[in-house]
């Protein structure tokens, strides 16, 4: 009895010929098997061998992860990050100088008495300032105007701690446009990428 060899296009007139629905590889079901509300979870053998440590395995001592939180002002001027262990600010160099400059504008001085507040309530006994620029100009330019800034702000912190400013040990240093935290790419990248780090360790 000899072969008959249809084509994919034959078959599915005659598939359509007979009444019988055709089903297209691009007429997949939108969601995976089974993932619907009326599916049951699986039954898990809790004395399953699988499951079992081997013999003389120990489990890996439990470890607390470092958790970090970001938080951002409406503006995007100032971000907080909190770890376990640190507390970062990190505020854009606009709101504190004016264009090319490590002078503080007025307005500068209640953003960084919140911080000074901070490390009180912190007790932190170090406290690092780093200041960053973005990658436009020479990178040595960059680096003396990163730097003044950061001891600009490090001065402005010293005054707003007031006594307890000297039981303070300071880092301060200028890094130009190295450790970018956005792209430099564009305006609003460098926006983030010129400013001024404030952290310290948490209490306890």
């Amino acid at each position: 009895m000899p072969r008959h060899h249809l084509t994919a296009a034959a078959l599915t007139v005659l598939l359509l010929a007979t009444g019988t629905a055709v089903a297209h590889a691009d007429d997949a079901p939108s969601t995976p098997p089974g993932s619907g509300s009326t599916a049951a979870p699986p039954d898990v053998d809790a004395n399953s061998p699988g499951l079992k440590l081997a013999d003389g395995a120990t489990l890996a001592p439990a470890k607390v992860l470092d958790i970090k939180s970001v938080v951002e002002d409406l503006s995007g001027d100032e971000r907080r990050s909190d770890t376990s262990e640190t507390v970062t600010f990190a505020l854009q160099a606009e709101v504190l100088f004016p264009k090319d400059s490590a002078k503080l504008n007025p307005d500068a001085r209640s953003r960084i008495q919140a911080i000074a507040d901070e490390i009180g309530t912190q007790k932190a006994s170090t406290v690092r300032v780093f200041g960053f620029t973005d990658n436009l100009g020479s990178y040595a330019h960059g680096l003396t105007l990163s730097k003044k800034r950061a001891e600009a702000v490090h001065d402005e912190l010293t005054a707003a701690l007031g006594a307890s400013g000297g039981d303070v040990t300071f880092q301060v240093r200028g890094y130009s446009e190295d450790y970018p935290i956005a792209d430099n790419g564009s305006e609003q990248g460098r926006k983030k990428n010129r400013r001024v780090e404030v952290s310290f360790p948490k209490s306890g």
